[in-house]
């Protein structure tokens, strides 16, 4: 008689230990099958997907937001801006995510990775514009974004909206990363990655 291994319910996991994932879900449905909010109490898979495509959408969106800040990658061209936070060490975006999250509970006294879900939701582009080759000329081309390519854009501008606020300030990373999170929650132009949406979808609309 053969058992079949059953697969552990994340039904009572806190992520991080304290909030629990209850009442959270993704309305876009667009981006739902992308977002993952199987609660994690480490959100710490070690690149353990690395290797499979597509499998970054199985991974808990809070991580993919911690991975994002290791790799914030350049800002026109200006590395130093946005790299200036990175140590190499996985702690201490860990940790800065955890701070961040506190200070948004404490400022909006809800749940704060509700309020980062809902931040993603609003503040991910749905066009852009790419360059194609036609008869020696470059055009602009407006085209759909897919959901993958929004959570991406989405996580970088976030992440260099925080550290580009955070340069030559005495205004600390975490602090900005609450402030970005809040703004996009909150539709604010004042959110990089909101500004970078309408921005986005502006320059797609122009070039029908």
């Amino acid at each position: 008689m053969t058992t079949e291994a059953k697969k552990p319910s994340s039904a009572g996991i806190l992520a991080f230990n304290r909030w629990s994932m209850e009442g959270i879900e993704v309305v876009d449905a667009g981006l739902k099958e992308y977002v993952s909010l199987e609660p994690r109490i480490v959100p710490k898979t070690g690149a353990r997907y690395a290797g499979s495509r597509f499998r970054k959408n199985q991974v808990f969106i809070v991580e993919r937001l911690i991975n994002r800040l290791m790799v914030p990658g350049h800002k026109g061209k200006k590395h130093y801006r946005t790299s200036g936070h990175i140590t190499g060490k996985a702690q201490n975006a860990y940790a800065m995510v955890v701070q961040a999250f506190e200070k948004i509970e404490a400022r909006t006294k809800e749940n704060p990775i509700k309020v980062f879900v809902k931040a993603i939701e609003h503040a991910a582009p749905r066009e852009e514009i790419i360059t194609i080759e036609y008869g020696g000329a470059r055009y602009p081309k407006a085209v759909e974004c897919s959901p993958q390519r929004r959570i991406d854009l989405v996580l970088k501008h976030v992440v260099q909206g925080t550290y580009q606020k955070s340069f030559n300030s005495k205004k600390p990373a975490v602090d900005c990363l609450v402030d970005e999170i809040l703004n996009a929650y909150n539709m604010s132009n004042a959110s990089n990655a909101i500004a970078k949406k309408l921005e986005l979808e502006r320059q797609a609309d122009s070039s029908r």
